[in-house]
């Protein structure tokens, strides 16, 4: 039978957002938050561990967070397979000039810039990020058919993946922290109906 997919927010990365920057820092700031493992101390909720500890296979981005994610929800104790497939969608720097905000606010502006079509040279564009996001379905799926799969990636890369899995005929039966770290949403395909048992989770 066809088992869950589980899609996971990161950890809390180990780099402050407490500055004011501007857009063109805001890409050499980008670039440390890629290379940044997780706060120590750091403690998900044991729901968390349980779907981790069901899955049948546990996947990972290449980046920092995700790794680091993956083993401590894992215990470190199994081989999890990271792939650049599951990096998170770009966010190169908007071209705004003499502001300085917060790397979150410049996130947005950023995220907002890139949606609309704004690519750089060797930045990959809103419509490929989409096909690559079609790949990765296609690949959780498959996953999926040995049991329940896991993946630790990103933020808007999970949103985006959320969307091309209810198109393809996957169901959101739960969710946890919106899209805070640590959280996760698990997908039930339609054949499954409501048969799996799902870890305790709320919106």
């Amino acid at each position: 039978m066809t088992g869950r997919i589980i899609t996971v927010r990161h950890g809390q990365p180990d780099l402050s957002r407490d500055i004011h920057i501007t857009a063109k820092e805001y890409g050499a700031w980008w670039a440390k938050y890629d290379a940044s493992g997780l706060v120590p101390g750091q403690t998900p909720a044991d729901a968390l561990y349980a779907l981790a500890s069901q899955a049948h296979t546990v996947l990972s981005s290449t980046l920092p967070r995700s790794v680091e994610t993956a083993r401590q929800l894992t215990g470190g104790t199994r081989h999890v397979p990271a792939d650049v497939i599951f990096v998170e969608a770009p966010l190169p720097p908007p071209p705004v000039p003499l502001l300085r905000l917060r790397p979150g606010t410049w996130g947005v502006i950023s995220r907002s810039f890139w949606f609309w079509g704004y690519t750089p040279t060797g930045v990959e564009s809103h419509l490929a990020t989409w096909r690559r996001v079609a790949e990765i379905v296609d690949r959780l799926v498959e996953h999926a058919r040995d049991g329940d799969v896991m993946l630790c990636a990103h933020g808007y890369l999970n949103w985006m993946i959320d969307r091309r899995l209810k198109k393809v005929g996957w169901n959101r039966s739960s969710r946890h922290g919106a899209n805070d770290y640590w959280s996760w949403r698990v997908y039930d395909h339609a054949e499954m109906g409501a048969t799996q048992p799902t870890a305790q989770a709320a919106e």
